[in-house]
C-alpha cells in the first residue's frame, strides 16, 4: 500500500476545485487552472508565495509577448519558435523562470485561438487568477512540523548526554569499546533537522529568525568540538588524578545538556577546575606532563563548547535566539 501525503491531497483538491470554478464559469481552456494550481502548490507558505508571484508576472509578460508576436507576424508555427526565443531569455534575466512552464500555457491558448481578443484576455486573466488563488489558498495551512523538531532536539540531547558519559569513562578507565556511534548518529540527525527547520521557517511569511534552525546550528559547532576532543582523549594513555577531576565534570555536563542556557554554570566549574589544576604540583615525569597537557587541551575545548551555547538562549516565545547579556 502507497500513503497519500498532505501535500498530494491537497494538489489534488486544490485542481479538482479550480477547475470546477473555472468550468462553472464557462471559461475557455478551463482545465488549464487546474495546471496552475498544481504548478503552484509548494512544499512552504514563502515558496508559494514566491511562486506564485513569479508565475502571475510571466504569464501577464507572456499573454504580452503572444499577443505583440502573433499580431505582427501571424498565427504561424515560425512565431511559436520566435516568441519563445523572445520570452525565455527576459524571464532568465527577471529571475522569474519558475514562471515559464505556466506563461506557455497561456501563449499557446492564444496561438490556439488564432486572435487575441479582449474577450480571450479576460478569460486567460481569469483563469490566471483561480489558477494561482486557489493554490495559494491550499497553502494557507500547512501542519507544523514543530513536534518532530521538538523530538530531534530531544534525541539529539540524548546524544550528547551520551557521548560526554563515554568521555568521561574514557578517561577514568581507558579503553572501554565504545564505538563512538553516537557522534555518527548526531551528524546525521542534526543534517535532517536543519533541513526541517529551515522549512519551518518557510512556512513563517514574516519570519526572518528560526529559533530551531539557530539551536541546531549551535549544537553543530560544538559537535565539531567533540569530534576535535576525540583524537585528545585517545592520547592519554597514562592516569592522572586530574583525569578523575575532569571526568567528574564531564558526568555532571551530560546531566546539563537541554535546550534552557545554564552554560555560565559549567563555566565557572570548568574555571574552578582549572585553577584547581593550576594549584597542584607540577608533573614529575614525561607521561605525567604529557597527560596533565593533553587533559589541559580538552579543558579549553570544553570551554569552548560552554561559550558557544552561552551566547545564544532558546526563546520559543518570539521564535528567536537572543545573546546572552
Amino acid at each position: 500500500m502507497f500513503g497519500i501525503g498532505y501535500r498530494t491531497l491537497k494538489t489534488a483538491v486544490g485542481a479538482s476545485v479550480a477547475i470546477l470554478i473555472a468550468q462553472m464559469l464557462q471559461l475557455e481552456f478551463f482545465a488549464s487552472a487546474g495546471i496552475l494550481t498544481i504548478l503552484c502548490i509548494q512544499k512552504t507558505r514563502k515558496k508559494s508565495f514566491q511562486s506564485a508571484w513569479e508565475r502571475m508576472l510571466a504569464c501577464f509578460l507572456g499573454l504580452a509577448a503572444a499577443g505583440l508576436i502573433f499580431e505582427l507576424i501571424g498565427y504561424h508555427f515560425i512565431s511559436v519558435a520566435l516568441l519563445l526565443l523572445i520570452f525565455i531569455p527576459i524571464t532568465v534575466q527577471l529571475k522569474i523562470t519558475s514562471g515559464i512552464v505556466t506563461s506557455a500555457v497561456i501563449m499557446f491558448h492564444v496561438y490556439t485561438a488564432g486572435a487575441l481578443t479582449a474577450e480571450l484576455m479576460l478569460n486567460e486573466l481569469a483563469l490566471i487568477s483561480i489558477g494561482v488563488g486557489i493554490a495559494l489558498l491550499m497553502n494557507i495551512y500547512i501542519p507544523s512540523n514543530e513536534s518532530v523538531l521538538d523530538s530531534y532536539q530531544e534525541e539529539l540531547e540524548s546524544l550528547y548526554a551520551k557521548i560526554f558519559h563515554e568521555f568521561a569513562a574514557y578517561i577514568k578507565n581507558g579503553d572501554n569499546k565504545w564505538n563512538g556511534k553516537e557522534i555518527t548518529e548526531a551528524s546525521e540527525l542534526l543534517i535532517n533537522a536543519k533541513n526541517l527547520a529551515m522549512q519551518n521557517l518557510e512556512n513563517h511569511i514574516f519570519r526572518y529568525e528560526d529559533s530551531y534552525y539557530h539551536y541546531f546550528k549551535m549544537r553543530e559547532k560544538q559537535l565539531d568540538i567533540i569530534e576535535r576532543m576525540m583524537p585528545l582523549l585517545t592520547s592519554i594513555d597514562y592516569h592522572v588524578e586530574q583525569a578523575d577531576m575532569l571526568a567528574a565534570f564531564m558526568d555532571d555536563l551530560a546531566e546539563g545538556v537541554h535546550p534552557a542556557n545554564t552554560a555560565h554554570l559549567y563555566i565557572e566549574k570548568l574555571e574552578k577546575l582549572q585553577n584547581s589544576f593550576k594549584e597542584m604540583p607540577l608533573p614529575d615525569t614525561r607521561d605525567e606532563f604529557e597527560a596533565r597537557s593533553a587533559l589541559a587541551h580538552l579543558v579549553r575545548e570544553l570551554d569552548q563548547y560552554l561559550w558557544i551555547k552561552q551566547q545564544f538562549k532558546v526563546t520559543k516565545k518570539y521564535g528567536v535566539f537572543e545573546s546572552d547579556k
